[in-house]
């Protein structure tokens, strides 16, 4: 096992990426803290974090040929926090089951305009993915393609305009955290296409350099070999406001 912060080549134009923050490792995984705004998987000639990780184990591993990684689950663009790559297909296979079962734990963080009330509960909603889009909707329980999605929320701080909550969600649905919050009338700081008014993290330059207040802090998993529990924490990126901004 082994965490380390990597530096990584850097890409056209002499821009050096983020360092690729390794929060766990051994022989058949590799969990990262992802940053926001890069895709988690992408096709070859765009960048993303699957392939900044191949080239940190073929380094690392002096690989002379292809590097597998399998990838059980995926974090939107805008969205920052742990990710869990499988580095052998049986890991891969079983990694995948145990999401595909709902058999692994998730918490994220989220900052969401306005001040939620009350300060703890579950949130439960009909949702339905948009045709050919990448968006939800809501929808009506028995109508065509909706699912219910269930979420867990807590407060955890107050700032003056908004508030920061812990998220546990019960299913997997499509963009479940951000729809469920903006249902609500708190939708999460700079998700504009639900409905934020706020902007939030670092200025960008065009739509998808655009970053959200949503971070995957905890994911828990049982190690595919040796059956133990991991419970991976990713540490914040440094444009969250810190304990000291906190209104409360």
């Amino acid at each position: 096992m082994s965490a380390a912060n990597s530096p990584l080549p850097e890409r056209g134009g002499g821009v050096s990426p983020p360092a690729l923050q390794i929060l766990y490792e051994d022989h058949h995984l590799v969990m990262v803290n992802k940053p926001a705004p890069l895709l988690t998987q992408a096709p070859p000639g765009v960048a993303s974090l699957e392939g900044l990780v191949k080239a940190y184990i073929k380094v690392k591993y002096a690989k002379p040929g292809g590097v597998y990684l399998g990838i059980p689950h995926r974090l939107d663009r805008p969205v920052s926090g742990v990710v869990c790559f499988a580095r052998n297909t049986k890991a891969a296979q079983r990694l995948h089951a145990q999401f595909a079962e709902h058999r692994v734990r998730k918490v994220y963080w989220a900052l969401v305009e306005g001040l939620v009330e009350p300060e703890g509960g579950v949130w439960d909603d009909w949702i339905r993915k948009l045709p050919e889009q990448s968006r939800v909707e809501r929808a009506a329980e028995g109508e065509r393609g909706a699912k219910l999605a269930l979420l867990e929320y807590r407060v955890l701080r107050r700032f003056p305009a908004f508030t920061h909550l812990e998220l546990r969600p019960l299913t997997g649905r499509m963009h479940q955290l951000r729809v469920q919050a903006a249902w609500r009338g708190h939708p999460v700081l700079g998700d504009v296409e639900y409905g934020s008014t706020q902007t939030f993290g670092p200025p960008a330059i065009s739509a998808r350099e655009r970053v959200i207040a949503l971070h995957a802090r905890q994911l828990t998993i049982t190690h595919p070999f040796t059956k133990q529990e991991l419970a991976i924490e990713a540490p914040l990126p440094t444009h969250w406001p810190t304990e000291s901004s906190s209104g409360r």
